[in-house]
């Protein structure tokens, strides 16, 4: 129930952050001044937490979504399946977050 109400949570998380990625965007096209404040800002603490969170919303947004995908083919429905494969979800999306960032080095204007 806690991952049915994450995965609503992290689907309104990517719409922000789909704002912010357009915010970057039309900075980049306006003008070089602009750009380079929206990068010091992705560049912040502030900055990489917001992305980091993206990304993880991402993540676990797309892995939870493939479980939704075997449910309504029928898989994973007994209650004991569904409580591993609800730590198989959180575990699988926290690493692969962890791999983006650590191994692709965050957001290339800033020190993740």
């Amino acid at each position: 129930m806690v991952l049915s109400g994450l995965h609503r949570i992290t689907g309104l998380a990517l719409a922000g952050g789909s704002i912010l990625l357009v915010a970057w965007i039309v900075c980049a096209a306006h003008s070089a001044e602009a750009y380079a404040g929206m990068s010091r800002f992705l560049g912040s603490f502030i900055g990489q937490f917001v992305l980091f969170g993206w990304t993880f919303s991402l993540i676990f947004h797309t892995v939870s979504g493939i479980r939704h995908l075997l449910w309504d083919t029928g898989k994973l429905l007994e209650v004991e399946q569904i409580k591993r494969s609800s730590v198989f979800v959180l575990a699988l999306s926290i690493a692969l977050t962890l791999v983006a960032w650590f191994l692709g080095g965050g957001y290339p204007g800033g020190g993740a």
